[in-house]
């Protein structure tokens, strides 16, 4: 069986504590085959970009693991992560982050002098990734000086450095006009077709995330099934909802009270259930078919991972992707 480029396994990120608490991944587990493109879609909030630091050994977990090609990362010491992250991963952001006063090329050869490599390699490797994105000409530019459809090649040639084995792109047409955007979607999609680099992308984009050969929708800190929306009065529920979907049949069946119960009142044509998520008020419809399953995966035992990550608590179930 082929090892997963990344993979987590019941992933929590909490911010704060108390009143202050906030709870941004709630149990992902996940994997990402080589070579694959993944978009990661979700509304502001959602976890997309705390899951993405997390996949990129940005930040820590709370609880959970994230594994590179199948080496849990949870015990590395912080120059372990810096050079690992430094070889295996190119970053491409909304937000450039190029430094203004320097040239296009020590702009795009900053990944190599963090890593030693002498200054002579720096400038041919460098060139090469510029000429690659048809930036050659740029090299003694300084960054202020091209537009931003310029400034994302350039980031680019700067990801593509230290010939990683994943690029992340965070929103990376975010800033740029359409046009310029189909250009940058296109190099992107063309590395990973044609060099076989692994693509993550973070984006509330639609268009950008049908790009890609797979998407997961975070809603809440949990990977649904579908990003949660109105279509012709259906929402397509997180496994929160689920969750509390599968407690009120069997509450309201036994004809006792359930504290938090959402609201709920039989569907007469299917004989389903139509719910009301207290915590979002989001209207859930479900058939017979769908409350016996949901009831069905409530009664499963959480899941262990290979790694061996297990949930942190009761009320942070797994979802998998």
């Amino acid at each position: 069986m082929t090892v997963p480029v990344l993979e987590t396994e019941n992933l929590v990120k909490i911010y704060g504590r108390g009143e202050t608490r906030f709870d941004a991944l709630k149990g992902i587990n996940l994997e990402i085959g080589k070579g694959e493109s993944l978009a990661i879609v979700g509304k502001s909030g959602s976890g997309k970009s705390t899951l993405m630091h997390l996949l990129a050994l940005l930040d820590g977990p709370t609880h959970g693991v994230v594994a590179l090609e199948g080496r849990p990362t949870n015990d590395l010491s912080a120059k372990e992560l810096n050079e690992l992250r430094n070889s295996a991963f190119g970053f491409v952001f909304q937000q450039f982050f190029l430094t203004p006063g320097q040239t296009v090329l020590e702009n795009v050869t900053l990944p190599l002098k963090i890593a030693g490599v002498p200054a002579a390699e720096r400038k041919r490797r460098g060139l090469a990734a510029l000429e690659q994105l048809e930036m050659g000409d740029k090299a003694q530019n300084k960054a202020t000086d091209l537009s931003g459809g310029q400034k994302q090649r350039v980031v680019i040639a700067r990801a593509l450095i230290n010939d990683p084995s994943v690029i992340f792109a965070d929103e990376p047409t975010g800033n740029l006009d359409s046009a310029t955007s189909r250009v940058v979607e296109d190099i992107l999609f063309g590395l990973n077709r044609d060099k076989g680099i692994t693509l993550v992308v973070v984006t509330h984009d639609e268009d950008l995330a049908r790009r890609c050969s797979r998407q997961i929708h975070l809603v809440d800190g949990r990977i649904v099934p579908e990003a949660e929306k109105a279509a012709g009065g259906v929402v397509v529920p997180g496994p929160a909802a689920a969750d509390d979907a599968a407690q009120a049949p069997a509450a309201q069946a036994a004809g006792t009270p359930w504290d938090g119960a959402p609201e709920a009142a039989p569907r007469e044509d299917t004989g389903g259930l139509t719910v009301k998520e207290p915590r979002t008020g989001a209207i859930v419809m479900l058939s017979e078919a769908d409350v016996a399953e949901i009831a069905r995966a409530a009664q499963q035992p959480p899941r262990t991972g290979k790694h061996s990550a297990s949930p942190s608590t009761p009320e942070q179930p797994g979802a998998t992707a």
